[in-house]
């Protein structure tokens, strides 16, 4: 799992990635890459290490990746360390351009290169196909030329591949070719400090079904670097809940598919990060190969039902709310989990 960030020159993407991550970005490493772990901002999490009071914590992380591309290949460095990322932040000036459309351009303008990108991919594999003889080709050859006219299509509306309406078969038939534009994306408009709701108007007047969410990053620097206790005062002086780099955080987790499980005790509060739709022995195994290999029962309690319960689990398994699941279980966001298990 990991979250690509890109973005124009001066766009503020390698503040974001720094603010976020608390790792200078690749302009000030003079690296071309630099990748970094943001913790996940949960309350959930939050209120059972208040509870527990554990040595260790250990929140969910994402990763997230900064390329520093300059020079005459820029888009050569973006490819070779983006072209794995399962999805995208695409960063966009909304702080210096005067105009919604002139951030809309800038935003079209990156776009445009991924989406182009992506058709030359699809021109090349295409004509390498015509060229089989039909006894060369194999079954995924062939299904693969009977799909990629349509994503051509697609793509030469300008359109991309995520908004094709592929089926989760389609998608998987199309692995191997790292497309760009069927990333799922989050776009993040940098805005002035005295215009937070551009990036309302911006998504607004973009009309594009992707997720947009701002952040003023010059506010949310000087935020990042303050205590916990000053970070409130501030946030309550501009009459702002959370800081909003906290909510990209979160976006991103849930756009590429992530939730979290719990373990609990006096050692450790830690959350793990599991695809959705996991069943309980692979979810057991991100703690330990062992757990899933001799997997028994999963001893599961909501955080919901927790909370209700007076934060005790011991009044949680009075009420009938303590339950034995077997591998078939699949782990639901919030679990607080213990596993059994015999090797």
């Amino acid at each position: 799992m990991e979250m690509g960030i890109l973005g124009l020159p001066q766009s503020g993407k390698s503040t974001l990635f720094e603010i976020m991550t608390g790792v200078k970005g690749g302009a000030q490493h003079n690296e071309t890459v630099v990748r970094g772990l943001a913790a996940v901002p949960d309350v959930r999490f939050d209120k059972l290490v208040k509870t527990y009071k554990p040595v260790k914590i250990s929140p969910a992380k994402i990763p997230f990746v900064d390329v520093h591309a300059v020079g005459e290949h820029p888009w050569e460095a973006i490819r070779q360390n983006l072209s794995g990322a399962d999805g995208i932040l695409h960063v966009v000036d909304g702080f210096s351009l005067p105009d919604v459309q002139l951030s809309i351009e800038a935003y079209r303008k990156l776009e445009d290169e991924l989406i182009l990108a992506d058709l030359l991919i699809i021109e090349k594999k295409l004509e390498r196909l015509t060229k089989m003889s039909k006894k060369a080709l194999t079954q995924q050859d062939i299904t693969q030329a009977e799909l990629l006219p349509k994503l051509k299509e697609c793509l030469e509306g300008g359109k991309p591949l995520r908004s094709a309406g592929l089926m989760p078969a389609e998608v998987f038939t199309l692995r191997s070719f790292s497309f760009w534009t069927i990333k799922p994306e989050l776009i993040v408009i940098n805005v002035a400090e005295n215009n937070l709701s551009f990036a309302d108007i911006f998504a607004k007047a973009a009309k594009i079904s992707e997720p947009v969410i701002g952040i003023c990053c010059k506010i949310e620097a000087e935020l990042a670097g303050l205590e916990h206790t000053e970070q409130n005062e501030f946030l309550a002086l501009l009459g702002i809940a959370e800081p909003a780099f906290g909510r990209i955080i979160r976006a991103a987790f849930s756009l590429l598919g992530r939730i979290s499980f719990f373990t609990v005790g006096d050692d450790e509060v830690k959350a793990w990060v599991i695809p959705t739709q996991t069943k309980a022995p692979q979810a057991a195994g991100t703690i330990h190969n062992d757990f899933e290999r001799g997997f028994i029962k999963a001893e599961v309690m909501h955080y919901d039902d927790f909370i209700a319960h007076g934060g005790s689990a011991g009044q949680v398994k009075s009420a009938g709310r303590l339950r034995l699941e077997g591998k078939e279980y699949i782990v639901q966001d919030g679990d607080i989990i213990t596993f059994r298990f015999n090797v």
